[in-house]
């Protein structure tokens, strides 16, 4: 086989590859095509398939998560890293104020994660995102109260903390939620890469 330098030929190959792999090892294995697209991609970002099992998704929620981002609605993201992993090729606004001196000044003050305070004013001034954690727990299960206190209310969660402490936990809060969109990556894994790569399936299929 030839060496495959450029970027883009890269991705199209992966894709060919994992769709192989999918078709042989997992032959009984079946979703939504929308899903699918989504699945793949988390897939070519850790090169595990074990998510072919792992991600949940309501009903309908990637065509609801790419209306909302056609529309221009806000990001808000758990970590710089994922705020600065999302494709900038379209105008979607992403907000993460985790570093802000208020943000920590106040998490310093009450004794909580500033992830959890990052959300609490998130959700203030933009109850109506599209919301995506990929590494703090905490913040999961923050915005999940909020939900529950009809204080923000999400067009999407993307759910997908990864880790050892309050990482199922917060999941299976999110699940229970029926009436928000979400996806969940259910059991411990996850991470920012995993949301980052949900998020820029969504907007690359617009």
């Amino acid at each position: 086989m030839p060496e495959i330098f450029n970027p883009e030929h890269i991705e199209i190959e992966s894709m060919k590859i994992i769709q192989s792999i999918i078709d042989k090892d997992y032959p009984n294995f079946s979703c939504q095509d929308e899903n699918l697209s989504v699945i793949k991609r988390v897939i070519h970002a850790t090169a595990d398939f074990d998510f072919l099992e792992n991600l949940f998704f309501s009903e309908n929620v990637v065509n609801i998560a790419r209306n909302a981002l056609k529309n221009h609605t806000p990001v808000i993201t758990d970590t710089l890293m994922l705020a600065a992993g999302i494709t900038k090729k379209f105008d979607t606004k992403i907000i993460c104020n985790i570093s802000d001196e208020k943000i920590k000044s106040e998490a310093k003050q009450r004794n909580l994660t500033r992830s959890i305070i990052n959300i609490e004013h998130a959700a203030k001034n933009f109850p109506n995102a599209v919301y995506a954690i990929g590494n703090a727990p905490t913040a999961l299960i923050k915005l999940c109260e909020l939900i529950r206190e009809g204080l923000v209310n999400p067009a999407v969660v993307i759910g997908v903390p990864v880790g050892f402490v309050n990482v199922i936990e917060s999941k299976n809060l999110l699940e229970s939620l029926k009436e928000i969109p979400r996806i969940i990556a259910r059991g411990r894994k996850g991470g920012t890469t995993v949301a980052c790569a949900i998020l820029n399936a969504v907007l690359y299929e617009m």
